[in-house]
């Protein structure tokens, strides 16, 4: 019987194929007494070593199928392998109470994952939970001699159907054969929706119950447009999805013709569509799909991706690759955000009741001049490489931000001095992310070239919601006419005071803000590469003429987020036609 379940849209695309269900193997077992303690250990140390040399495998081969960033997920489970403290704790649970490897691994995972699931005030800890019990599941399977299941298998077209999908499982997914996948759990921030949109596989999540309404072979019709999903579909809604799933790829090929196009309104006006970036390996995306420059690239995984603060030579040397990489456009490089739910392991930072209120980003550089007069260098001397923004975060007065200026300002006279070459058009901004930077924009206005707008802590802040917290994902409402009024202050104060103002965060690629963000005349759009030709081709379709009365009605008619996507859905109907 046909079924249809609704769940989050996680990666675009459409797909249709027999469901393939990543059954775990029971991994049941009795806690057993042993005699022989130093047997026991060394059946452990191989379960051990064998999970290390698999997870190895696994994050090389994400790196040639994902890339860097996405791989890092792997080099988390190796550390949690080769950690001592939890190693180590199973070790000694196996001599001192004389018990069998699988009962002692289990009650130190959950004593990690209890410990981890506990840190409420800190997400970063709290997705530790899971990568402990990837790693754990991993050993236990070892241990009992059972396979786990192995995407990597796969050997005809299907749709992946589970619970969840690991990190693990979602890198050794197949593009030739994996056509998509669909899960119980998961939202659109999870590893593995991530990972999806990187391999550009139809991804629907969080549905609640897939696993339960589909058998293995069933065929499966799947939505990552508009997160629908059908069990069994009939004939005509099967041919139905083949005919959505050729437009959409016969769209995503007249995209591909607006590569080397300029980012034009209907009506002749240009605009500049950028790009975010974690790291230098992100630029062949940036560049593949046409990006007129790099809006956001965030220095914090450099940090995080490092087992010390990077020198200053490390950190010159990755700016400068972006830089040259971006042939004369333009480069906007963040000041590390550390803090919130971003921490280095190698820096023991005082615990916080509530790290996303606390010293994170300007605030925790400001307190850390050395670290941030480093990073100040690495960025000055790159300049001359090319066309260079420098960019300060969460900026909350005008207090923080001439500090943070005036240090770079000595920085710069230092270099000077010593007949370093600074670039000639170097660009100083900061982000509008603090609702109190939005409120005051027309005085920050006059201290920068430019300002960039971080919608999504600008949303969570304003609506006083964190995005990570699934029961208060309702108020994380990017349309919301309050959020909107803060936006368009802050360009229009900009605006009034000779600047540009972009937006790095998540609204930028956003199809319903899009429309209202232009009526606004926002200058720069940053978004994911991926994003970047759906929404050229979007705003070639839009006239300023016609939507100029938008953003005022956006702002100051609407009362409800709702009432603006309606707002926007009826506008585009009146353009498709």
């Amino acid at each position: 019987m046909t079924k249809t379940l609704k769940g989050i849209a996680a990666s675009d695309g459409i797909a249709v194929a027999p469901a393939y269900l990543l059954v775990e193997p029971d991994l049941s077992f009795s806690k057993t007494t042993v005699s022989d303690v130093e047997s026991e250990l060394a059946r452990y140390k191989k379960a051990i070593s064998v999970s290390t040399a698999e997870v190895e495998k696994i994050r090389d081969s994400a790196k040639k199928s994902l890339g860097e960033d996405e791989a890092q997920v792997f080099e988390a489970h190796l550390m949690i392998l080769n950690d001592p403290e939890f190693t180590g704790a199973i070790e000694n649970e196996i001599k001192e109470q004389k018990i069998n490897s699988e009962a002692a691994l289990d009650e130190t995972a959950q004593k990690f994952i209890t410990i981890f699931e506990g840190m409420t005030d800190n997400e970063y800890m709290q997705q530790r939970a899971a990568d402990v019990r990837d790693v754990s599941k991993r050993i236990m399977a070892h241990l009992l001699g059972k396979e786990l299941p192995n995407p990597a298998s796969i050997d005809h077209e299907v749709i992946v159907v589970a619970h969840d999908l690991t990190p693990s499982d979602t890198a050794q997914l197949n593009k030739k054969f994996v056509k998509g996948f669909v899960t119980d759990i998961g939202g659109r921030t999870a590893h593995s929706a991530i990972m999806a949109r990187s391999l550009e596989l139809p991804a629907v999540v969080g549905t609640e119950s897939i696993t339960k309404d589909v058998q293995n072979g069933d065929t499966v019709a799947v939505d990552g447009l508009n997160g629908d999903v059908i069990v069994k579909p009939t004939d005509s809604e099967i041919e139905e999805y083949k005919q959505k799933s050729a437009d959409f790829l016969k769209q995503k090929a007249e995209w591909e013709k607006l590569k080397n196009e300029p980012s034009v309104t209907a009506d002749g006006k240009k605009f500049t569509i950028a790009a975010n970036i974690g790291t230098p390996n992100d630029m062949p995306g940036v560049n593949d799909n046409g990006a007129e420059a790099v809006g956001l690239y965030r220095t914090e995984f450099l940090y995080m991706d490092s087992k010390d603060f990077p020198t200053e030579d490390e950190q010159f040397e990755a700016y400068k690759k972006v830089i040259e990489g971006m042939h004369g456009k333009q480069v906007i490089i963040r000041t590390m955000d550390i803090g919130g739910d971003k921490h280095l392991d190698y820096w023991d930072l005082p615990e916080e009741m509530n790290p996303f209120l606390g010293v994170r980003a300007i605030r925790l550089s400001l307190q850390n001049e050395d670290i941030f007069r480093t990073q100040l260098r690495a960025l000055l001397r790159a300049s001359s490489y090319g066309k260079l923004g420098i960019m300060f975060p969460m900026i909350g007065t005008l207090n923080e931000l001439r500090k943070a200026k005036a240090i770079l300002g000595e920085e710069k006279d230092k270099l000077v001095a010593k007949g370093v070459k600074i670039g000639s058009d170097l660009e100083v901004g900061m982000m509008i992310e603090v609702p109190a930077a939005a409120v005051l924009a027309d005085q920050l206005a006059k201290e920068v070239d430019f300002f960039s707008i971080g919608t999504n802590d600008l949303i969570q802040y304003t609506m006083a919601a964190d995005r990570g917290n699934d029961n208060v994902s309702y108020l994380y409402q990017p349309a919301n006419p309050s959020v909107l009024r803060l936006i368009k202050h802050t360009i229009d104060a900009a605006h009034e005071n000779g600047i540009w103002c972009g937006m790095c965060g998540e609204a930028a690629g956003d199809s319903t803000m899009f429309p209202i963000l232009l009526s606004m005349g926002l200058d720069e759009y940053s978004m994911s590469a991926t994003s970047i030709l759906r929404i050229r081709s979007l705003m070639k379709k839009l006239d300023t003429n016609d939507i100029k009365e938008l953003a005022n009605k956006a702002c100051y008619v609407s009362e409800t987020a709702e009432e603006n996507e309606k707002l926007v859905s009826d506008l585009m109907k009146k353009v498709s036609n």
